[in-house]
């Protein structure tokens, strides 16, 4: 899948993954998307509350190996 910007926030725990992309998202334009690489396992359901809450739309998520790719478009 294409994106826009790409986010490595592997090694880090909850919450920091998430605010890393909250601050990613911020400085990107309506319809962009964002990869995010993650290792946290919390993270599959973080980011799914994360986009519900927030009107992103989590494009795709998928685990190789014990690490995440979502794809995030911003609202």
């Amino acid at each position: 899948m294409n994106c826009d910007r790409e986010l490595d926030v592997r090694g880090l725990t909850c919450p920091l993954p998430i605010l890393r992309t909250k601050k990613s998202l911020v400085d990107m334009n309506t319809g962009e998307v964002l990869k995010i690489m993650a290792t946290d396992p919390g993270s599959v359901i973080d980011f799914q509350v994360f986009a519900d809450q927030t009107g992103h739309e989590l494009l795709s998520l998928s685990e190789a190996a014990g690490e995440f790719i979502f794809f995030m478009k911003k609202r």
